[in-house]
This record gives structure tokens, C-alpha cells and sequence, in this order.
């Protein structure tokens, strides 16, 4: 009994401390794409843990399910400014994107901008370097 039990409790820790190293993990910042501030910093602190450091998608959005739009996709350099600045202000459930919250209560429109300016700066998957 007390054999099973010391086993019991030992699992038990490895588990735990398993669990809070990846806690650990997932919870740390990514660092964002280089590009212009404050549109970096405010994309770090709003918008990777959904979209991902990269813009291509993060671990938050994939844990509830959500596949967040692609940031890095060629076809966002063709979205007007205003589409996207009314997407960040008012969250996409107007536009069938549900799962975008709405950031106009957080972000002046100042902010906003400086966001736009950095998604458009983000490298396009696909583009050709060279």
C-alpha cells in the first residue's frame, strides 16, 4: 500500500511540474516580426498570442479552437487600411470574423494606426525575397 502510494505521489510531481513548465512556456511573449513602433510593441502586447509572432496564427486562438486570420498572407496587402482599422476598433463579428475581439475600447486611434502601419509591414508568405 505505502509502495503504491510514494508511486502515486511521485507521478503526481512529475506531472505538476510538467504541467507548470508549459504553463511557463506558453504563457512567455514571443517576440514579434521587426518593424515599426509602436505598432511592434502594441502587436506584442494585443494581438501574438492569437495571430502569433509572425502573423501566421498563435497558440492561444488554436487552444479554443479559433484559426485567426493570417496576417502574412499575400492577400492582406490588399485590404484597404480603413477595413482593417475598423476591424482592430470593432472586432470582426460584423464582418464574419467572430472570433476577432474589438480593441477600440483599449487602443486609441493613434495606436490603432501605428498597428496597421506594422501589419503592413510584416513579411508576406509567399513574397519573394531577393
Amino acid at each position: 500500500m505505502r509502495r503504491a502510494l510514494g508511486w502515486t505521489a511521485t507521478a503526481a510531481a512529475v506531472l505538476a511540474s510538467i504541467g507548470l513548465a508549459l504553463a511557463w512556456l506558453l504563457a512567455a511573449p514571443a517576440e514579434p516580426a521587426p518593424g515599426p513602433e509602436p505598432g511592434r510593441s502594441l502587436f506584442r502586447a494585443h494581438c501574438v498570442s492569437c495571430h502569433g509572432k509572425d502573423g501566421r496564427g498563435g497558440w492561444r486562438a488554436w487552444a479554443v479552437l479559433l484559426r485567426p486570420g493570417n496576417l502574412a498572407a499575400p492577400e492582406m496587402a490588399a485590404l484597404p487600411d480603413r477595413y482593417l482599422t475598423d476591424l482592430i476598433r470593432q472586432g470582426g463579428a460584423g464582418v464574419g470574423k467572430p472570433g476577432m475581439p474589438s480593441f477600440g475600447f483599449a487602443l486609441s486611434e493613434a495606436q490603432i494606426e501605428a498597428l496597421v502601419a506594422y501589419l503592413r509591414a510584416l513579411p508576406r508568405a509567399g513574397a519573394r525575397s531577393g
